[in-house]
């Protein structure tokens, strides 16, 4: 059956839980079983997921973000000052005459309506690349040699840029141009760390998100902040423990203490830590692991696809 593309967040209360590495093995996995995949980094002040999928770009864009530029000739000065009062991002300040923070400035366009005097237009300013590759993985021994097509999209933030959001909205949006209109596609943003604005900007439209954590107090305490953040933004969510076997039960009690889904786990052995600071797939080196994520793949988009009919039957 042909179902329309899903989107599915990786997300993670703190760094270092595993949350890039579960999503190029899931992504990776699920080309390999025949759905188009796109990998979306969206940790634009540090990708990493390309170092698990080697291969040159195959395309680099700049983003650029709107800013204003003050014609001091055309200024009314201190009789007027609307932009200064009215910007609430504080991007322009008055100091003898405006002045605009172009790296405060969110791009509304509102203090360019508001000019009385048509001093201000807008110019651009670059906040970092974003790039496109298509990764060509080695086929395992015995895998069928139909896998689906994979294409990772990541950004790169400009040195000195201090807002990851519009990047991060434009890696999705070169991601969503890739998939646009593909059956059975199958697109996953791996999300920055933590639960600001990042975090959110990434998981925000997601049809699913996946939070990984680990079995220790520091991944309790970043799972509750995580969790809250999606009930806060209503979204729908499961639970992956990477590094299985370590640390306590705490925060299994905790998943079936508030009814969390747990939708899988990954063991922890030496193995796998070895190949994942080799730069290695999991799935490709470490024995059970192609199984581990097939069940877990299949279990995620289950949990999507009744998330997304049961948001169907509430807005129906």
């Amino acid at each position: 059956m042909t179902r329309k593309s899903m989107h599915i967040a990786i997300a993670s209360g703190k760094g270092g839980t595993g949350k890039t590495t579960l999503a190029v093995n899931l992504a990776v996995h699920a080309a390999r079983s025949g759905h188009p995949t796109v990998l979306a980094d969206c940790d634009v002040e540090e990708p990493n997921a390309h170092l698990f999928m080697p291969g040159e770009p195959v395309m680099t864009l700049t983003h650029s973000l709107p800013v204003p530029a003050v014609d001091k000739a055309k200024c009314l000065g201190d009789s007027c000052r609307k932009c200064v009062e009215e910007c609430r991002f504080k991007a322009l300040t008055w100091m003898k005459g405006v002045m605009a923070f172009s790296e405060l400035c969110h791009g509304c366009g509102l203090c360019m309506m508001i000019c009385p005097s048509g001093a201000i237009t807008e110019t651009t300013r670059p906040v970092g690349t974003v790039e496109i590759r298509t990764p060509q993985l080695p086929v395992p021994a015995g895998a069928s040699a139909g896998a689906a097509a994979l294409t990772l999209v990541s950004g790169r933030m400009r040195i000195s840029e201090a807002m990851a959001p519009p990047l991060i909205r434009e890696v999705k949006q070169q991601a969503h141009a890739v998939s646009a209109g593909t059956p059975n596609g199958l697109t996953f943003w791996d999300s920055p760390p933590g639960t600001s604005c990042p975090m959110i900007s990434t998981v925000e439209n997601a049809d699913y998100s996946v939070l990984v954590t680990e079995p220790t107090p520091f991944g309790l305490h970043d799972l509750r902040l995580a969790v809250e953040t999606l009930h806060t933004l209503g979204r729908p969510f499961g639970v992956v423990i990477n590094r299985d076997g370590m640390g306590d039960g705490r925060v299994r009690e905790y998943l079936d203490r508030h009814r969390i889904p747990l939708l899988g786990t990954v063991p922890h052995s030496p193995q796998a830590a070895q190949a994942v600071s080799s730069g290695r797939l999991l799935i490709d080196a470490v024995d059970g692991m192609t199984g581990c994520f097939d069940r877990l793949l299949h279990t995620v988009l289950r949990h999507a696809h009744n998330a997304a009919q049961h948001g169907q039957e509430k807005t129906a």
